[in-house]
């Protein structure tokens, strides 16, 4: 009996068989031939289709339960559609095998070129996902590994403080000054070639005797280190201007978009020091200014400026007795409460209730700062400390509605998850 190739088949015939009794395998493929045979004509005689390769090895499989039996019939064909489907309608016309009862039934006939066809894309589509994700992927990591290394290894030792520092130090008018050969570091990862480091909180005489030849710009930590540094080397050498990492951040952790962003919003250091007095002066507040406010106005001209930082403190005082949360407002600050847990996020509200914008808590003080006046109250997904309530307060803040609080007493309304 000839055989046709399942590659070189077309279509395959799918047909279930029920017979009322028992036969075996080799009863039902007789019947298949000997009850067709004569039938459609000699261009369509299954044997000789079978001979030809056009009709494949016809498969039976039968299953024998309760003494009946059960099972499927499966035939590849080479043929055209309208060839094929007469042979499979020509298997139904068979009524008994053997002795026994039979009913056959043609469940479909399937294309094999569209299952093939199928395949293929589904097999494309991954094959392209592997390319895109381990092949292109691969090769970019490679070059920005050779380049960084090669802009690591350009990192050398200047002066006689032997300071770790980039190799353009000598031919640029412009000089960075971080804290650190680990700042040094990252800023030659991502380009700048220009930067030395103080190797510590005292100023070498190394970076006094550059500061005297060129524009500098001092890129210190997020934190109260980097203020002590800024003051330390304004002191004693010349600084031009001045640039912090984000809050709670230090220079080695910022990505390259985070470092362009703080170099492109540096401030001259007369503004800077200018900002770390008021930050000073905020800090100072307590009463007993109200009694050497009098004695001072001869040795310190910011004496116009404390009356005017006072009265802000007593004007949001008295707003806070008013600005009591109401049962609405707490509602409102407990659902979004709780659709914030887990993400360390913080939502702005205005004084409706809408939402302004959805920040890190990490961005939270930056974001209050630059939207001093505008915000009613903020929701957190952390605790509340006294900078955070310092912040709110200076930036008009009415409410802080946290996850938990470190603050005793603060003229904004701190909220926790058990008072709402």
């Amino acid at each position: 009996m000839g055989k046709i190739s399942p590659m070189s088949s077309k279509y395959i015939v799918h047909a279930s068989i029920e017979i009322e009794g028992v036969v075996d395998r080799p009863d039902v493929i007789g019947a298949i031939f000997g009850q067709t045979e004569g039938l459609l004509g000699s261009d369509l005689e299954l044997r000789e289709l079978q001979r030809g390769g056009r009709i494949g090895r016809i498969e039976v499989n039968v299953d024998t339960r309760s003494g009946k039996t059960m099972g499927t019939i499966i035939i590849p064909s080479s043929l055209d559609k309208a060839e094929t489907s007469i042979i499979g309608a020509s298997l139904e016309i068979i009524q008994r095998i053997g002795p026994c009862n039979a009913k056959i039934k043609v469940k479909n006939i399937e294309d094999v070129r569209i299952s093939k066809r199928s395949f293929v894309i589904e097999r494309a589509k991954e094959l392209l996902k592997n390319l895109m994700e381990q092949v292109m992927p691969d090769s970019q990591e490679l070059a920005e590994e050779v380049a960084q290394s090669v802009r690591v290894m350009e990192i050398k030792e200047y002066g006689r403080d032997r300071l770790p520092a980039g190799p353009n130090i000598d031919d640029s008018d412009e000089i960075i000054i971080v804290e650190g050969r680990a700042d040094v570091l990252t800023l030659l990862k991502n380009g700048f070639k220009n930067a030395i480091a103080m190797n510590g909180t005292s100023c070498p005489q190394t970076i006094i005797d550059l500061a005297r030849q060129k524009e500098v710009t001092v890129f210190v930590d997020g934190d109260r280190g980097g203020d002590l540094i800024i003051k330390e080397l304004s002191t004693v050498t010349e600084i031009d201007f001045v640039v912090k990492a984000p809050d709670g951040k230090e220079v080695e952790e910022l990505t390259k978009k985070e470092i362009h962003k703080a170099l492109r919003s540096k401030v001259a250091i007369e503004q800077a020091k200018l900002e770390m007095v008021d930050t000073s002066e905020s800090i100072r507040k307590p009463t007993f200014q109200k009694r050497d406010a009098p004695r001072t106005t001869t040795s310190s001209r910011p004496v116009p400026v404390r009356p005017q930082s006072r009265t802000p403190v007593a004007r949001t005082q008295v707003q806070v007795v008013a600005a009591k949360a109401t049962t609405v407002e707490k509602e409102k600050f407990g659902e979004l409460l709780e659709s914030l847990i887990g993400t360390k996020g913080a939502i702005l509200l205005d004084n409706k209730l809408n939402t302004l914008g959805k920040v890190p808590i990490s961005e939270l003080s930056t974001t209050l700062t630059s939207l001093k006046g505008s915000v009613y109250a903020v929701v957190l997904d952390g605790s509340v400390d006294s900078t955070l309530a310092s912040v709110a307060e200076k930036s008009g803040v009415k409410h802080l509605a946290a996850m938990d609080s470190k603050v005793k007493t603060s003229n904004v309304s701190v909220m926790t998850v058990a008072e709402i």
